[in-house]
């Protein structure tokens, strides 16, 4: 039996290095690449976005592509409806350089051919096809996920400019891209209007293009200028337009009384109101007003609301409203005309007044005061061709005493009759007096009277009419006899001639004398002198 010392010592054998064959190189090399191709890939890769739209039109995967100022900067990987079907789903993956681009209120629209507010866009996608368009937001906050717009926007949101809110009762002839002008220049488009949520009105956004934004102030008023304005006034007929483009297609117009004050800009999103005419939005806004009731009695067919109330040819007021009255104690049915009244026109400040000085600091004393005199309400009308009446105030010494009764609401000021009216009841006055004269016997009385003519006529023909042919037989021969005496060759014109030459010589004889005695007049005491021998 051996012992441990018997054994023999263990030899440290050093371990064979496994070596790579030389075929496995090239594999690991393509692995490699592949690896960082792939890592590049990722590395590269963009941001996927999903678009919703409530339509596919024009959508395709894998060929509809992202763009941005005409630059391809996304494609549309697939399509495909929502879980309620309501709604199409576009995701679409974008280039890394388009991430910074994906904040809140960044917009995507689909571009396809349009026709709207009189401009026509997406031409050259008839042969390129549809695409997606992409405009960039200002919001801090990222995003993925979108609801892409059913039409494109009006402007970029790089376009300088600014961007107001127009109130208005209805949307007559605009629409999305309907120009703004201003003096007649087109400086800006609608960019979008939707109903108000209590029906009342519509409100609409415009956006103003710079450098013609800074025009608009906290004056500015904007009306509707599409198509033309006619308006039959009592100033006659008036036409009004824009532009041919603004008669086809609609527009808006604004513009800056030339009696407001020096305003500053309006900011952004300021909203105004939206006036049907230009007459309209530029009317004088009057800080003071005070409502009056006009009663008249007759007809008031051509006054309408808006017509002018004028005091010798100056507006001082306008018409707010018609109704008509019945007075249960007269009987009798009235019209009263409710105006509103702008005391500042009415009583103009003069520079050769004190200041502050006017005609009277009570309004309803001034107006007691003129109506003492004689100042009364009256229809009249403003133009022939129209037909349309407006309210005249004007000072009638003659009309009957009238007050203002302070305790209605509003105040009604007295009125006299139009000359036509006038007219008419002087004419009722005739006809009435004509139908209370006794027609019958002044009838019999005249056939009488024409009875009694007839029979003189008659005996005028028996009796008289012989007599006077005798008469004018005598009267002719009488004129024969005168007529052959007065011929030059009768002996009474001889003898006549022969004693004006008488008398013409003894004139001579006369003078002569005459002449004799001034020069002698002792020869009327002495005699003529004899001639000496």
């Amino acid at each position: 039996m051996s012992t441990p010392d018997d054994m023999p010592d263990a030899e440290v054998v050093p371990r064979k290095r496994w070596r790579i064959p030389w075929i496995w190189i090239v594999p690991a090399i393509a692995v490699a690449v592949g690896v960082w191709l792939a890592v590049q890939s990722v590395l590269q890769q963009g941001p996927t976005v999903t678009i919703t739209f409530k339509s596919g039109e024009g959508l395709e995967a894998g060929k509809t592509k992202i763009k941005f100022k005409d630059v391809d900067i996304g494609l549309v990987k697939s399509v495909a409806l929502s879980k309620d079907y309501k709604r199409v789903i576009a995701t679409a993956e974008l280039s890394r350089d388009a991430t910074n681009m994906l904040v809140e209120d960044t917009r995507f629209w689909v571009v396809r051919p349009r026709v709207a507010g009189g401009s026509v866009s997406g031409i050259s996608t008839l042969l390129s096809g549809a695409y997606i368009g992409m405009d960039i937001g200002h919001a801090k906050r990222d995003q993925r996920d979108y609801t892409g717009l059913e039409t494109p926007p009006v402007f970029a949101s790089d376009v300088p400019g600014r961007q107001f809110v127009l109130k208005a009762t209805d949307l007559g002839s605009v629409d999305i891209g309907t120009p703004v002008y201003f003096r007649r220049l087109q400086v800006g488009q609608v960019t979008s209007f939707e109903l108000d949520k209590d029906g009342s009105g519509v409100t609409l956004h415009v956006f103003v293009n710079s450098p013609y934004d800074r025009y608009v102030n906290a004056d500015s008023r904007f009306w509707q200028a599409g198509g033309i304005d006619v308006s039959l006034s009592t100033d006659g007929l008036k036409v009004n337009t824009q532009s041919l483009v603004s008669i086809l297609i609609g527009g808006l117009a604004f513009e800056t009384p030339a009696v407001s004050l020096s305003w500053a800009e309006a900011p952004a999103d300021t909203v105004f109101n939206l006036f049907p005419t230009r007459t309209e939005a530029l009317r004088v806004q009057e800080r003071i007003v005070d409502t009056y009731v006009f009663a008249f009695e007759g007809s008031v067919r051509g006054l309408a609301v808006g017509a002018p109330v004028e005091f010798r040819g100056i507006p001082i007021g306008e018409v707010a409203a018609i109704y008509t009255r019945f007075d249960p104690v007269t009987k009798r049915i009235s019209i009263p005309v409710e105006v509103r009244i702008y005391p500042e026109r009415f009583t103009s400040r003069f520079a050769s007044e004190p200041k502050g000085g006017r005609m009277a600091t009570d309004r309803h004393a001034l107006a007691d005061l003129l109506v003492e005199r004689g100042l009364r309400g009256q229809l009249r009308t403003g133009s022939l061709l129209t037909g349309q009446l407006y309210v005249a105030m004007d000072f009638f010494p003659g009309a009957k005493k009238a007050s203002i009764d302070w305790e209605r609401s509003p105040p009604e000021m007295p009125t006299t009759p139009s000359g036509l009216e006038s007219l008419q009841d002087s004419m009722n006055r005739i006809i009435t007096r004509i139908d209370k004269l006794p027609i019958e016997e002044l009838t019999a009385s005249a056939r009488q009277t024409l009875n009694s003519t007839s029979q003189l006529m008659r005996n005028i023909d028996t009796q008289v009419v012989p007599q006077a042919a005798s008469t004018l037989s005598a009267a002719r021969a009488a004129l024969d006899a005168a007529h052959s005496t007065l011929m030059p060759d009768s002996g009474l014109q001889q003898d006549t001639a022969e004693a004006v030459r008488e008398l013409t010589r003894t004139a001579a004889s006369f003078r002569s004398l005459a002449d004799y005695l001034q020069q002698h007049p002792e020869a009327l005491l002495r005699g003529k002198p004899e001639d000496k021998k």
